[in-house]
């Protein structure tokens, strides 16, 4: 069960997922201009709770983000087919990290 202060930050931090965000600009734009100028660090406690409660987690310098999970990265790396698997396999050549998904081959340098 989330509060309206949870629920706020959790839409706010989906807007951007993967980027980490400093608590500052949660407080001010998580509730609106009208919260902020109010009560201007609302989120402190807030955000802390969330870490304990693992809905969200911290980097080193204090900012905050979405927890991200592990099998979601994992299933987003596959093969184009099974074919082209089981030939680079039999290789015996390591291909693991080379060309990450998402990205084409022209942007990375090798």
């Amino acid at each position: 069960m989330l509060d309206s202060d949870e629920q706020d930050i959790l839409n706010y931090l989906g807007t951007c997922p993967k980027q980490f965000v400093s608590g500052r600009e949660i407080c001010r734009r998580a509730a609106g201009k009208k919260r902020f100028s109010d009560e201007p660090y609302w989120a402190t406690q807030v955000l802390m709770r969330m870490v304990e409660k693992k809905l969200i987690e911290v980097d080193a310098s204090g900012h905050y983000r979405i927890k991200q999970d592990k099998r979601d990265e994992e299933k987003r790396k596959r093969w184009i087919s099974p074919e082209i698997e089981k030939l680079l396999r039999e290789s015996g050549k390591d291909f693991d990290g080379l060309i990450e998904p998402g990205t084409s081959g022209e942007d990375q340098t090798l």
